[in-house]
């Protein structure tokens, strides 16, 4: 499959490399797997195969390919609906996330969740939350438990610039600076809410700024670079983990389809589009890992390959997979258990 977007020219963004042949590998095959994946959803959304909503990820994928090197497994993490990219960074296997997508039993969560709400304890991924914005409490309440539980663990909680409008987000960043939560806050500007741009919804236009009224460290980040996002959360969990409280980090990134499959994007301009095309995180680093060396064109074709029948054994893996039994709508909706962090 070839890749959306082909900048017609090189990029200037392309710089020397400053990470090991390891590092930039590892955040290539992230980005093409995701890139893969979702084109894959696409696909199958236009077959009928996957129904109800679909937000894609494609554009956004050096934000999940950082996170993976610059926090630690342990860390726990809950982000919005537009999640497919992130739970796929978090270790979420292929089969199983296009599994859920079909609404099928292998699925992550059985089935049950579909696009917006994949889950994982093993992988201490918690969502992929429909409701705008009802992740940002959450995030901060699981930093209340690893406070509780006195572990070096930090909460990252993800939501998107039309999240960051709501109430929870004020009194969730209050708590946290009062009580100095372990806790990272990310907004992934990619510049629209739905359809509406972030100037037309605040007057303050860096979402970032929000921060400073609660003494919060805040800083924007460009979401389109690895680089740039694993240094910025790599900064801003040292930070937590010292004890000196939350971090809040503007990642300014682009989606390059609608806001869901349904959304034709008309409200942005195709000079805009083209604008970030040239900034594509995957097309980027593979021509950075290329122009500086850190692995020959082989091994990139290699890890195309491997890529490309990964999406499609997992695209078949989803198509051949049972349906849950109508006997099992009612499971696993509650668990009984006594919690450590629940006072007697």
């Amino acid at each position: 499959m070839a890749d959306v977007l082909t900048p017609k020219s090189k990029s200037k963004n392309t710089t020397k490399a400053k990470y090991s042949k390891k590092t930039y590998l590892q955040w290539y095959e992230i980005m093409l797997r995701v890139r893969r994946f979702e084109e894959k959803c696409l696909y199958g959304y236009s077959k009928q195969k996957i129904r109800g909503f679909l937000h894609v990820y494609i554009g956004q994928e050096a934000i999940a390919a950082a996170l993976t090197s610059a926090i630690t497994k342990d860390d726990k993490l809950v982000t919005a609906y537009r999640q497919h990219g992130i739970a796929l960074a978090r270790g979420l296997s292929s089969d199983s996330c296009m599994a859920e997508l079909f609404g099928k039993s292998t699925g992550c969560v059985k089935g049950k969740g579909g696009s917006m709400h994949f889950f994982s304890k093993e992988h201490n991924y918690f969502g992929g939350n429909g409701i705008v914005g009802a992740q940002i409490p959450i995030g901060t309440g699981m930093a209340l438990a690893e406070k509780y539980r006195k572990t070096k663990n930090i909460s990252v909680c993800m939501f998107g610039d039309g999240a960051a409008r709501q109430g929870a987000l004020y009194e969730s960043f209050n708590m946290a600076m009062t009580w100095k939560l372990p806790v990272l806050y990310i907004c992934e500007n990619n510049g629209y809410a739905m359809g509406t741009s972030v100037d037309r919804t605040s007057n303050v236009h860096q979402i970032y700024n929000v921060g400073s009224a609660f003494n919060m460290p805040s800083e924007p980040v460009d979401g389109m670079s690895p680089e740039a996002v694993h240094e910025a959360i790599e900064k801003a969990a040292k930070h937590i983990r010292s004890g000196k409280g939350p971090y809040f980090l503007e990642i300014n990134t682009y989606r390059y389809r609608g806001h869901s499959v349904s959304d034709p994007a008309k409200y942005r301009t195709k000079d805009e589009l083209n604008e970030y095309k040239g900034k594509d995180p995957l097309l980027v680093t593979e021509e950075k890992i290329i122009k500086n060396k850190i692995a020959t064109q082989k091994e990139i074709d290699k890890i195309k390959s491997d890529i490309e029948k990964e999406i499609e054994a997992a695209y078949k893996f989803a198509e051949e997979s049972p349906f849950p039994l109508g006997s099992e709508l009612y499971d696993d909706n509650y668990v009984q258990k006594d919690y450590p962090f629940i006072m007697d």
